[in-house]
């Protein structure tokens, strides 16, 4: 992994948030990643689920860390990052049926990810799936003081800071929210569907 970029966070949750891919996206054939940071996650994922397509995106300044790791590690089910930012960007990859995301809500700010919520909304199809991973609020409640704490210093960085679960329901309209998984470190995966 020398010369990669790395995040520790990525490396700790890698393997509990696969367990519930490998559930969730059982039936899916084409995967979006959006904001695939620095490819860590994407490079894990995808041989662990050969089924299906895993394709890569992330804000254009990120490219050249994921396509290092994905040089660093190839997988046929792999695709180059597309270009992508919400809020200015189209939607960029159509026919895919499942979106992941982690650890994007908190640093988007609140507009920005009622577009994104929205955009998954339209363009996945009847069924699709999108797991959304990270910290999160559920009725106005914090789920543990360090999640408050984190809260506080992203919003003082400019960060738009950790979203509320309702929230998220009310800009994904036309998405149900199926399952709340719980995951190490106060974090949690949440498991959208499109009826």
């Amino acid at each position: 992994m020398a010369g990669l970029p790395f995040s520790q966070a990525c490396e700790n949750n890698k393997q509990p948030i696969l367990a519930h891919l490998q559930v969730h996206f059982a039936d899916c054939q084409q995967v979006l990643e959006i904001g695939s940071g620095t490819g860590q996650h994407a490079c894990h994922f995808a041989p662990a689920l050969p089924h299906l397509v895993w394709q890569t995106s992330d804000q254009p300044h990120y490219h050249e860390g994921i396509r290092a790791w994905l040089t660093a590690y190839p997988r046929d089910n792999l695709r180059q990052p597309l270009s992508f930012t919400v809020g200015q960007d189209p939607w960029p990859a159509p026919g895919i049926d499942g979106v992941f995301s982690a650890n994007t809500a908190h640093i988007m700010q609140p507009d920005e990810v009622n577009v994104l919520m929205q955009m998954i909304a339209c363009h996945l199809p009847a069924n699709g799936v999108f797991c959304q991973y990270g910290p999160f609020c559920f009725d106005g409640q914090y789920s543990s003081d360090s999640n408050r704490a984190f809260d506080q210093q992203l919003r003082s960085q400019g960060y738009g800071g950790v979203r509320d679960v309702e929230e998220l329901q009310a800009w994904g309209a036309g998405l149900q929210l199926q399952e709340v998984l719980a995951l190490p470190a106060n974090n949690h995966l949440l498991v959208w569907r499109k009826p």
